[in-house]
């Protein structure tokens, strides 16, 4: 599942380049679109007749894992926090899609998957539970795969990134692209800018998922790639400031490039701020686009 890698020119005093993950023909794209691609081929092989997962209405993966149930005609439940559970473009393909949407306090997420799990099996139902985000091995070696996409075009592009950033989440995106890194014995640097989490925890989920996939690796050389950027998540998770409004607004009207508030945009404006303040100049830099196209609409709206 290849996409494609733009050239913008000059940003931020450094050569930009965009792999346009939105790009992905299925479901506007995205990473997700990737993950999914292999929790459904997974699937696909099992005996399974229904699909559960977790997140909110903002949330890419279930608009994407929806889609994908739907057109198998299974059954596709979702959890979400109540906390985020306001109508977005995402929540309403959902809803196209005939997702049961289940909204409980955030405490509850948990206790009310597992209840859910059970009741379908008790049904005789075979549900496939996917993780928020697609996180696990699965979602990690979607974004080896990435990885290795990039190394292919670099190749034949008689070019080398000097840095790859992106929107942090879950972390299984930024997971995979460290051990493509690791794999590949590359010294490139690799930013992941986060969207929500804090440190030291959100490191640490990255950390864990590499260690996961590649338990062979020494936790030293773990540590010492896995760069992941809190100082730009401003007031939380979907929550969006002038600058990033002015950033979308700007990659939309110069490069034709739709971007959202509480994914790419957040992190686009966050990875300029990053090399800003880090003096970085004259670097090849590849962002790496994620999706969220739907929530480029959302906020077009409140313009």
């Amino acid at each position: 599942m290849e996409s494609v890698i733009q050239f913008l020119g000059e940003e931020s005093n450094n050569f930009c380049y965009m792999m346009r993950e939105d790009l992905i023909p299925y479901s506007f794209g995205g990473n997700k679109a990737r993950k999914g691609k292999l929790f459904f081929h997974e699937i696909d092989k099992g005996d399974y007749d229904c699909v559960v997962t977790y997140g909110c209405s903002h949330s890419n993966h279930c608009r994407i894992v929806g889609n994908m149930a739907s057109a198998r005609n299974m059954e596709c439940y979702i959890i979400g926090p109540n906390s985020v559970s306001d109508c977005t473009n995402n929540s309403r393909l959902m809803v196209c899609f005939g997702a049961e949407i289940h909204s409980v306090p955030v405490e509850s997420v948990s206790d009310t998957i597992d209840a859910l799990l059970n009741d379908l099996k008790e049904s005789g139902k075979n549900p496939y539970f996917i993780p928020g985000g697609g996180h696990g091995n699965l979602g990690t070696q979607a974004y080896v795969e990435c990885y290795e996409e990039i190394k292919a075009y670099e190749t034949s592009n008689n070019i080398g990134f000097d840095y790859i950033c992106f929107a942090s989440g879950t972390g299984t995106t930024h997971a995979g692209l460290v051990c493509g890194q690791i794999k590949n014995c590359d010294e490139r640097i690799i930013v992941g800018i986060s969207i929500a989490r804090k440190n030291p925890h959100g490191r640490n989920v990255v950390i864990e998922s590499i260690k996961e996939y590649m338990p062979y690796v020494s936790l030293e050389e773990i540590q010492k790639k896995t760069i992941f950027i809190d100082a730009y998540i401003g007031n939380g998770y979907g929550k969006n400031n002038e600058d990033i409004i002015n950033t979308i607004k700007y990659m939309m009207i110069k490069y034709g490039i739709p971007m959202d508030t509480t994914y790419t945009g957040k992190a686009f404006w966050g990875m300029k701020e990053y090399l800003k303040e880090n003096q970085i100049h004259g670097k090849n830099i590849l962002f790496i686009h994620t999706g969220g196209t739907p929530l480029f609409f959302d906020d077009l709206i409140k313009w």
